[in-house]
């Protein structure tokens, strides 16, 4: 990145009936994400948020709901970039993507699609924090 160019660390996302934040890092170093939607109010830190650095920006992933049996349902999150230059927040708009990922005990049924992807319009702000 130019020398000119101020990352955020803290994001404050909602839509859809969800609410996101998410801090790159933390007191203690680590990320940090909350995700609360009308069935779920779940906290994560650390190796429990996995991130990918991407054309997109960077997606950010984590498992909300996890079965041995049936699979397993995870959301995603495109972080843009944004440039915070002489600013103390700006205004994003993004998408987040939750994942139902189909599984099968029985082999035979492991078959067709088995993601399934329903997109949802996030808004809010990116600001850059002192922790």
């Amino acid at each position: 990145m130019p020398s000119n160019f101020v990352a955020p660390n803290l994001f404050h996302l909602s839509g859809g009936g969800m609410q996101i934040t998410y801090a790159t890092s933390g007191l203690d170093g680590k990320p940090h994400l909350h995700f609360q939607d009308s069935h779920h109010n779940l906290n994560y830190s650390g190796d429990q948020i996995r991130t990918v650095p991407c054309d997109l920006g960077t997606l950010v992933s984590v498992t909300i709901q996890l079965t041995v049996d049936a699979g397993s349902t995870s959301f995603s999150v495109l972080i843009p970039r944004v440039n915070l230059l002489n600013q103390n927040s700006a205004q994003i708009h993004t998408d987040g993507i939750t994942a139902s990922h189909r599984f099968s005990l029985v082999p035979a049924l492991n078959l067709g699609q088995l993601d399934l992807y329903t997109v949802t319009r996030l808004q809010g702000t990116a600001q850059h924090v002192l922790f």
